[in-house]
């Protein structure tokens, strides 16, 4: 018997050979479908923004799929704000202020072209750094002080928006005055398709007593022509990409979720947590100040009484919750950001050229919301 239990290989005998599995053999189509949401998180919103598309295309025939470029104009500002809540977000916090920061940034931007004569690159340059600034703020804020990210954000938003009209004196710089003065303010709003059918033409020595009609004789100028995609909408895709990759395959990125799904946990991994939501905050009223430069490429003029201060916040949140971004941290993409804005858009733009009334557009977005949070739930089963 003594000899037996000292012999490893006898004392296996007889017992189950069996690996011990966690593997469940009759996964359900539905389990299947969950099981594939729940691995890739913006999936939802992508199903949504083709459905949407093909219902409005089906109900307003040929002449909407023509103005996707136009929603494409109208995100590109609520697109980028809703990349950077979305960073904050997938930490389990939230960024009242992004908006704000935007608008301020903007401000920042013109006035100190148009009141101290710094040249127009280094005061981009200077409303970058103070978005940047500002966003450090908010994490030091969350992370040394302790302060609920609603709460440090939500006066920081207050603050801001104070310093906003302070600072401005409540004056806008118009249009023509920056279009003439300092054009590299608005350039997110020039659009490249139209600069490049301009520049081969005139390589061709085409040239047109006014503008440029829609229809020539030249069918891929002209379709490069109507495509009216701005810098500004380059800058978003472009961005969406560079922090999808961060996110996806970098350490950094892994981090972000870590601290989202289980600070503590994270913390006990070897992650440094504070470090990780300060870059997370920095890199949030970075990317909110390139929303605000974008701003002024939009509408052509600095304004510090832009509604995107106030209505900035609330729209990026709702492009966030759509787009499947988890309010609970740790899971979410940037592409379900970028999708949700873009769902958000098909919808105004569709139901405005339906005729519908806006309220039903703000009831139906509500419901969207609504529902994008239940299915989160659902999904999140998945994982119990």
């Amino acid at each position: 018997m003594a000899e037996n239990s000292d012999n490893f290989e006898t004392g296996l005998k007889g017992a189950a050979e069996t690996v011990a599995s966690f593997e469940v053999e009759d996964k359900t189509l539905l389990m299947r479908f969950q099981g594939a949401l729940h691995k890739t998180p913006s999936l939802v919103p992508l199903i949504v923004l083709g459905c949407a598309i093909m219902i409005f295309t089906g109900w307003l025939g040929p002449r909407f799929l023509p103005q996707m470029t136009l929603v494409f104009q109208q995100i590109q500002i609520v697109g980028i704000l809703a990349l950077a809540q979305t960073l904050v977000i997938l930490t389990a916090g939230i960024d009242l202020s992004v908006g704000a920061i935007a608008v301020f940034c903007s401000v920042i931007m013109g006035q100190f072209t148009f009141r101290y004569g710094i040249p127009p690159a280094i005061a981009v340059a200077c409303g970058l750094a103070a978005g940047a600034a500002i966003g450090a703020v908010s994490g030091w804020l969350v992370t040394r002080i302790k302060i609920p990210p609603f709460i440090a954000t939500l006066g920081v938003w207050q603050i801001v928006l104070a310093a906003n009209y302070i600072y401005s004196r409540n004056e806008t710089i118009r249009a023509r005055d920056i279009r003439e003065n300092a054009p590299m303010l608005q350039w997110l709003g020039l659009k490249p398709n139209e600069q490049l059918v301009t520049w081969i033409e005139n390589l061709r020595g085409i040239t047109y007593e006014r503008l440029r009609p829609n229809d020539t004789d030249q069918f891929l100028l002209d379709l490069i022509w109507q495509t009216k995609i701005t810098y500004g909408v380059l800058v978003l895709i472009l961005l969406a990409f560079v922090l999808a990759y961060m996110l996806r395959s970098t350490a950094w990125g892994r981090h972000v979720y870590a601290v989202g799904d289980d600070p503590d946990s994270a913390e006990l991994a070897g992650v440094n947590v504070k470090r990780t939501l300060m870059s997370v905050y920095m890199l949030s009223g970075l990317i909110a100040a390139i929303a605000g430069w974008s701003l002024i490429g939009r509408f052509a003029s600095v304004s510090p009484s832009a509604s995107t201060g106030i209505e900035g916040n609330i729209e990026s949140i709702t492009a966030v919750v759509i787009g499947g971004i988890s309010l609970f941290g740790g899971r979410g993409s940037i592409w379900g950001a970028f999708f949700g804005a873009l769902i958000v858009g098909v919808f105004m733009l569709g139901l405005g050229m339906a005729g519908v009334n806006p309220q039903w557009t703000f009831m139906l977005i509500g419901s969207l919301i609504i529902v994008a949070v239940g299915i989160d739930q659902w999904i999140r089963k998945v994982a119990a």
